[in-house]
């Protein structure tokens, strides 16, 4: 039996992405995101939670989410173990993102579609309202599974 641990929210991001290579040359992006509730007696509760970006979704929001815009994160719960430079054993709770949006409640949004360029390396950008080429139908796309 498989269980989903599948997450959304929506909230403020708190730091502009960070935007990184591994060595193997895949991108990472970490940034955070705020979210606010009521709680008890009507006080503000304010959650914090790190966000990890990769490939394609991590070259986008770099470039496209900064401090202070509201997004729609949709990902999955992940934790980490390491240990410090005293031995000390850490862990931490993240959400790695399947997908990250700007939110329109209060903002209005211009999209810019990316070409795929085969592999999962990101391409070049043309308007999405852009009909003046044809569509090339020998083109393939990826699937939403991860390569590994």
């Amino acid at each position: 039996m498989a269980f989903d641990n599948t997450v959304t929210i929506v909230g403020n991001v708190t730091r502009d992405p960070e935007l990184r290579y591994t060595p193997a040359g895949a991108a990472v992006a970490n940034f955070g995101v705020a979210w606010n509730r009521k709680g008890q007696n009507d006080e503000d509760v304010v959650s914090f939670f790190d966000i990890t970006c990769w490939r394609n979704l991590a070259e986008n929001v770099s470039e496209s989410i900064t401090k202070g815009s509201r997004v729609i994160v949709y990902g999955r719960l992940d934790q980490r173990s390491w240990e410090n430079q005293d031995g000390e054993r850490r862990s931490k709770v993240e959400i790695v993102a399947d997908d990250v949006a700007p939110s329109l409640k209060w903002a209005t949004a211009d999209l810019t579609r990316n070409e795929f360029k085969g592999g999962d390396t990101g391409g070049g950008n043309t308007t999405m309202s852009d009909s003046s080429s044809s569509p090339d139908t020998t083109q393939t796309y990826p699937t939403d599974e991860e390569p590994f």
